[in-house]
């Protein structure tokens, strides 16, 4: 029998990976680790005046992040299924697209310090979805402080994780494309993707579904 696994959901902004991580720590009876994005005092700041409060909201988040993970580690991850919404490393996609050069700088001393401490998770699963869905989900879920998202920035996001995960190859890695299904509302979509989940181990896939659009 397989011994529980360590799995990271990341993607984009409303891209869906909170939805995917709650479903999977359900069925899987694991143990369930959230980003807390509104416990950011920063956020709300960031999002109306992005070069303003970068550097504030960015360091707040690895510094939680980091903090989160360290939890991780005086539990055992062993003898439960772990599952989290987002992976520590992508930290640095966001300070590589909003930072100064002299704060990106600052930002990357600090985290070289704390990456070798964080454990890696035995996969990742990477959702993408075309940005116009994305805008779509953003509104659908109504966060006041998202209000207002500029499709440039999301655009440029999604470009920046396309190109992370193009030379990822530190933990096995799934790629799935989210735009045609909704695994929250069909339950063809979800077994399919859990499926596929489940199976894999080994070196990076990519998962194109057609999806079914009904619910």
């Amino acid at each position: 029998m397989d011994r529980p696994r360590h799995i990271a959901i990341e993607g984009p902004i409303g891209v869906g990976k909170t939805a995917l991580a709650q479903i999977l720590a359900e069925r899987t009876e694991g143990r369930l680790v959230l980003e807390q994005p509104q416990e950011n005092p920063f956020l709300a700041g960031f999002y109306a005046e992005r070069h303003k409060y970068a550097f504030q909201a960015q360091l707040f988040f690895l510094l939680s992040r980091y903090q989160q993970q360290q939890a991780l580690l005086q539990q055992d991850l062993f003898n439960q299924s772990t599952i989290s919404d987002y992976l520590f490393a992508k930290d640095r996609i966001f300070a590589a697209l909003t930072l100064e050069p002299a704060e990106l700088a600052l930002y990357q001393q600090v985290y070289e310090l704390l990456d070798p401490r964080v454990a890696r998770p035995d996969l990742v699963v990477y959702l993408q979805a075309r940005t116009e869905v994305l805008l779509s989900r953003i509104k659908k879920r109504g966060r006041d402080y998202e209000r207002g998202m500029d499709p440039a920035y999301l655009d440029a996001l999604a470009k920046a994780y396309r190109d992370f995960f193009f030379h990822y190859e530190e933990t096995p890695l799934l790629v799935v494309n989210t735009s045609d299904i909704d695994f929250e509302v069909n339950a063809e979509d979800l077994d399919a993707l859990l499926t596929v989940i489940a199976r894999h181990r080994k070196g990076t896939r990519h998962y194109v579904p057609m999806g079914t659009k009904s619910g």
